[in-house]
């Protein structure tokens, strides 16, 4: 397959690499290609946090384990970082440097001088402050500089026979709070227990997004006549969680919809 050999080739004058590692379809197929060529000068890294779900993490346990590749978790708390509680839009950016700060010391330990991640060139279009942070601190982008696409970095997946091909996309659980809104790890783990209710009840995409004491749920547009059926345990589940109003938005799922307000603002 001529992107995944394209993948391939992009590591093989590298002496060893650090994956920014989630365990979403993206950063697999990173880790893998990696792997492939580069073999135990391959590691992929976890950032263990109050924005990544506990589910999240061990997924990424598990994958790694699947690609065979050497896995390290560290813990980045970015709540001790204030611009980042403030949640202003360039809310990512503050975080991605903290991510890339414990990425680093990894490297530095393994002395490793690359640092990789999965953002693919589908990214580059959207409102991506983290990819700014990233860029300025030397992280490299393959699937960017490629210009491999999310539907290419799937189909790679397929090729490489890994099970995370279909995986939904997922965004740090920060993301389902406003813009100025402060983040605090309450708000998180009542966004993190709705989703993985929602979720138990059998919608493989789902975003929980905060608003005051209201949750806005979103799932794919097709998901949305099964949400409504079975909206008295959702009212009653999420309202044991601490949600005063349990809404459905008609839109469905989409990637940034906190972004939307930004559109004044955003070319």
């Amino acid at each position: 397959m001529e992107d995944a050999e394209r993948l391939l080739d992009w590591f093989k004058d590298k002496d060893g690499v650090i994956v920014a590692f989630s365990g979403g379809v993206d950063s697999s197929v990173i880790a893998m290609a990696a792997k492939k060529v580069l073999g135990k000068r391959a590691i992929a890294v976890t950032s263990s946090s109050y924005t990544f779900p506990k589910s999240e993490l061990l997924s990424a346990k598990r994958i790694a384990e699947e690609i065979g590749i050497r896995h390290e978790i560290i813990f980045e708390n970015e709540l001790l970082n204030p611009e980042f509680v403030k949640n202003p839009p360039e809310r990512c950016y503050h975080c991605r440097k903290g991510l890339v700060t414990g990425l680093k010391e990894v490297a530095r330990t393994y002395e490793i001088g690359c640092i990789v991640d999965g953002a693919n060139a589908d990214d580059t279009g959207q409102h991506r402050p983290g990819m700014k942070a990233t860029e300025e601190l030397g992280v490299k982008s393959p699937l960017v500089e490629l210009g491999i696409k999310k539907d290419g970095v799937r189909k790679i997946a397929r090729y490489f026979g890994l099970s995370v091909d279909s995986k939904p996309s997922f965004a740090c659980l920060a993301s389902r709070i406003p813009y100025g809104d402060r983040i605090t790890k309450e708000k998180l783990e009542k966004v993190e227990k709705a989703e993985e209710f929602i979720r138990g009840l059998g919608f493989s995409q789902v975003r929980a997004r905060l608003h005051g004491g209201t949750a806005r749920i979103e799932v794919f547009p097709d998901d949305i006549p099964r949400l409504v059926e079975r909206r008295d345990e959702i009212v009653s589940g999420l309202r044991e969680i601490g949600f005063s109003y349990i809404v459905a938005d008609l839109e469905g799922y989409r990637t940034g919809s906190m972004d939307e307000v930004l559109s004044n603002r955003i070319e």
